[in-house]
């Protein structure tokens, strides 16, 4: 596929604007166009004990007790920062520890260093033969020489010094490959004419594009006065497959950009119709748009973005926080006053004093996610891949012939939690702790834990054994849905201990209100370990009694965000708040 090159203007005067292109450079195919970059944050965290069983309230609240005295020595430090410690899978929590434990340098490669100097201004025909039989190794310099170009973010004269060298070589004619990468360094820099220039050519030269073409078309059209012509590109994409969420974005934000309000709706009312999650820069271009709109139409749009991000579990940006902060604080007549806070482990926000909501599911959404559960995880999930139904059946008759459990133990997991320890005495002082509270606590384990090694003492075992229930599966068996169904059939105020996130079993359940549900569930009942004291103490992690996800009373609202400087990965959850309320 090949155009001619002809028409293209002298290299206009750069655009001072910061970047706005978020595709990755480098690479030679043109699927790179394309490459979401945009991953959606799965949310996995550690919690720590908290029950509502009345029988055990006490046992347990002591038990919580115990790990509370890490704490008090920072309580009262400061009156806008949190006075409890940070739980393990906060924001940031995970890049701390691997800094901890930085990797061996021992088999670090040193960098491999570029010897070559990319041109700094454009070269004659004569420059660029000469550069190829410098680099005659390359199959084919001249897309070889531009994707470096895209790497170094190359100033578009000698980039378009390259095309003109090719077309003389040629009769006129460039490669498809050769203008899209050109056009990627046009729409990097926000060359606008040359960006119109590369569209009519290949407008004039093809009655279709593939994906990639058309995704920086759009992008280098909506800040043109023929922006609404992007509208009618997107309409070429969706006749042969749904646009990507970048596409969309891209529109909407021309829309906005002109002003437009009723158009960006519209395309983002289908992008939801879709089912594609928008991205977040996307849902910002409203809020910023919102500043100069007036009445109640609008602002209830903007309501009903901070809802999708609620049912969602989406957290914004703090760009993104602030953009809704000053949004709020514009609205006339409402008195909107906004704060970025914390939130205390009791659940209180610190901005304004008000209790934000519980993280324990209502009666009805357990009884919800427990038939889910038990339907999709361990009746029609990949269980028996690890283990037999005959198996699985002897645990369930084993579970309903004992009383409630207060705490569930994946024996092999948490024995593991310390390397340096000998497996079966960590087992032991975490069944003695929980024990000495007269908790009910069940063990799961494997068979081979019973044989006596270095590992696995038979005297620890049998004290273990003597405080607690246990159940030793096959040493082939999975842990994890024995582990789910002793937890859920004992009832709500059951905890359980491992540091598995459950990804997989999570991502078997059928649809993301259940996922969501799941993960709730998971931060109220997953008790995780953070030190143990040989022969003594073992200090469990705090959990969190509040849940992290956008909401509202009506005269307030509360915004978990994302700090810029932190990195958070996908199973950890905002530390930091918007607190949001109406001034009397």
């Amino acid at each position: 596929m090949t155009f001619y090159f002809t028409g293209i203007r002298s290299f206009p005067k750069l655009w001072k604007s910061n970047p706005y292109l978020g595709l990755g450079p480098g690479h030679s195919s043109l699927s790179l166009f394309l490459k979401d970059c945009y991953g959606i944050k799965n949310q996995e965290k550690w919690f720590s004990l908290k029950t509502v069983s009345p029988q055990n309230t006490k046992a347990m609240n002591l038990l919580v007790a115990k790990a509370r005295y890490v704490r008090k020595k920072d309580e009262g430090s400061s009156k806008q920062v949190s006075a409890d410690s940070p739980h393990m899978f906060a924001a940031g929590a995970a890049k701390k520890r691997s800094q901890m434990n930085p990797p061996s340098k021992e088999h670090v490669l040193p960098p491999v260093k570029n010897i070559f100097q990319l041109p700094t201004k454009p070269l004659n025909s004569e420059e660029w033969d000469k550069l190829k039989e410098d680099f005659k190794e390359k199959a084919n310099f001249e897309n070889w020489i531009i994707s470096q170009m895209i790497k170094c973010h190359s100033s578009v004269d000698v980039a378009k010094s390259v095309l003109a060298w090719v077309a003389a070589k040629n009769n006129g004619i460039v490669g498809y490959d050769l203008l899209v990468k050109y056009l990627y360094l046009c729409v990097f820099h926000k060359q606008t004419s040359e960006i119109i220039d590369v569209y009519e050519i290949m407008k004039a030269r093809y009655k279709r594009l593939e994906s990639g073409a058309y995704t920086l078309l759009i992008r280098g059209l909506i800040h043109t006065d023929r922006w609404r012509e992007a509208l009618l590109l997107l309409e070429d994409i969706k006749k042969v497959m749904i646009p990507s969420k970048k596409n969309y974005n891209d529109c909407i934000q021309g829309a906005l950009f002109h002003q437009d309000v009723n158009v960006a709706w519209n395309l983002y009312q289908e992008l939801l119709g879709h089912d594609i999650v928008p991205m977040l820069e996307t849902l910002k271009a409203f809020f910023d748009f919102g500043k100069d709109m007036k009445g109640d139409q609008y602002s209830n749009k903007l309501q009903d973005i901070l809802l999708y991000l609620r049912n969602n579990q989406l957290y914004p940006g703090e760009s993104f926080a602030h953009s809704i902060k000053t949004w709020f604080e514009s609205v006339p007549g409402e008195h909107w006053k906004g704060q970025f806070t914390t939130v205390q482990q009791s659940g209180q926000c610190l901005g304004c004093g008000k209790t934000v909501e519980s993280i324990h599911l209502s009666s009805e959404e357990y009884e919800f996610l427990k038939e889910k559960i038990m339907r999709d995880v361990i009746d029609g999930g990949d269980q028996y891949k690890k283990t037999t139904p005959q198996e699985l059946k002897r645990f369930q008759n084993f579970v309903k012939y004992h009383p409630p459990f207060d705490i569930v133990i994946d024996g092999l997991n948490v024995a593991k939690m310390f390397p340096k320890a000998r497996e079966s005495q960590v087992l032991l002082d975490v069944v003695s702790q929980l024990a000495k509270q007269n908790l009910q606590v069940l063990v799961l384990g494997r068979k081979h834990m019973l044989k006596q090694n270095s590992r696995w003492r038979k005297d620890d075992m049998e004290k273990v054994q003597k405080q607690a229930s246990f159940f030793f599966a096959d040493n082939i068996s999975e842990d994890d849905p024995f582990l789910l169904y002793a937890t859920l059939h004992s009832g709500d105020h059951c905890k359980f201990i491992t540091k598995d996130l459950m990804r997989d079993h999570k991502a078997c359940l059928p649809d993301a209100k259940t996922q969501r549900l799941f993960f709730k569930w998971q931060q109220g009942h997953q008790l995780a370990i953070v030190s143990r004291h040989p022969g003594s103490k073992v200090t469990f992690q705090h959990i969190l009694i509040y849940d992290t996800v956008v909401q509202t009373t009506g005269d307030s609202w509360h915004i978990p965000y994302d700090d810029d400087v932190v990195e958070r990965y996908s199973y950890e959850v905002p530390t930091k708040w918007l607190c949001l309320h109406r001034k009397t």
